[in-house]
């Protein structure tokens, strides 16, 4: 058991975690003249590990996660999806979400199509919900800095809400919500014709190239606004407003990601660099699920695929649920980190 143990820390901390490139980098500028342990020389140190993990971590994952995705067009999706029914058809809808590496604004096209094609809109709001939230890349990248039992929660809370949201939906019957030019739409059955390896590997690697552009602005972003937090930031602060001492951190959190766009690559390193300066762990988890799933830019798109009723419903479903995954993980922190 020790020795599993042993090998889970090393792949945790070393392979995830890439906790030799932090020392690499901290004496490279150590050497260059930079105090890593000064204000000036952390920051730096925190962005160059930051940008660099991360980039290194996304190519890896949307390669994996995007050749898998292969087998999953859209098309084939929505014969899959058109197989179940019930509560199922939702779980089966987050989970197909869980393989998008995409944000929000990526995942409403898919969801305009899964509508039009006549699916359920409770299944189609499951993965509209599911996809940004909680895709593969999110559990690994967690999974790095958080560690898996913080990931593995946070990836089935978020299918939870996703399952919930989308049975709630199902049950309001809110299909004349729809936009008429979807609702009346017809999605073309368009066979798809078999790939092989290289044509899987293309595709992936044309995913890695395409996405790697869209993200690294804001992973350049949210790290920098992380390292500004992480070594400008005083501790105090950071306690007073989202520590244990106010009770509506995880609102705060919740309601400041909205007016954000990024996807969790660009969140996660504010998120660490919060939990490092005190923030509690359902304060910076709300805050990431604010962002990918609320952001003001991907809300104005999905307003022109359905109306303000339905749209209200989709954001306080989503809304409160964050919330109380917050609050959920606020009071399950000491058991897990």
């Amino acid at each position: 058991m020790g020795t599993i143990r042993t090998i889970w820390d090393f792949f945790q901390n070393e392979v995830l975690g890439m906790g030799w490139l932090s020392r690499l980098i901290s004496n490279l500028l150590n050497t260059c003249g930079l105090d890593t342990s000064g204000k000036i020389g952390g920051s730096i140190q925190f962005f160059l590990y930051d940008v660099i993990k991360i980039m290194v971590l996304l190519g890896v994952l949307i390669l994996l996660i995007s050749y898998i995705q292969s087998y999953f067009p859209p098309e084939r999706s929505k014969k899959i999806l058109g197989r179940f029914h019930g509560i199922g058809a939702n779980i089966i809808a987050a989970l197909l979400g869980t393989v998008t590496p995409f944000c929000s604004c990526s995942s409403i096209p898919l969801f305009i199509g899964f509508t039009s094609a006549g699916l359920p809109l409770g299944v189609t709001f499951s993965f509209l919900i599911s996809s940004p939230m909680v895709d593969l890349g999110s559990l690994v990248l967690l999974m790095s800095i958080f560690g898996w039992k913080v990931a593995i929660i946070y990836v089935v809370l978020g299918l939870v809400i996703a399952v919930a949201g989308g049975t709630i939906i199902e049950k309001l019957h809110l299909e004349n919500q729809v936009e008429d030019y979807i609702r009346n739409g017809h999605a073309l059955d368009v066979a798809q014709e078999e790939l092989h390896f290289k044509e899987r590997m293309k595709f992936a690697w044309e995913q890695v190239l395409g996405t790697a552009k869209k993200v690294f602005p804001y992973v350049l972003i949210g790290v920098g606004i992380g390292a500004f937090i992480h070594n400008w930031i005083p501790e105090d602060f950071i306690v007073k407003v989202l520590g244990d001492n106010n009770p509506f951190g995880v609102v705060i959190a919740t309601i400041a990601g909205v007016p954000m766009y990024a996807d969790i690559f660009g969140t996660i390193p504010i998120a660490e660099a919060l939990l490092g300066k005190g923030a509690l762990l359902g304060v910076v988890l709300a805050f990431m699920m604010g962002v990918t799933t609320l952001s003001l830019p991907s809300i104005i798109m999905l307003r022109k695929a359905v109306k303000p009723k339905l749209l209200g419903v989709f954001i306080t479903i989503c809304t409160v649920g964050i919330i109380v995954v917050g609050y959920f993980f606020n009071a399950i922190q000491y058991l897990i980190i």
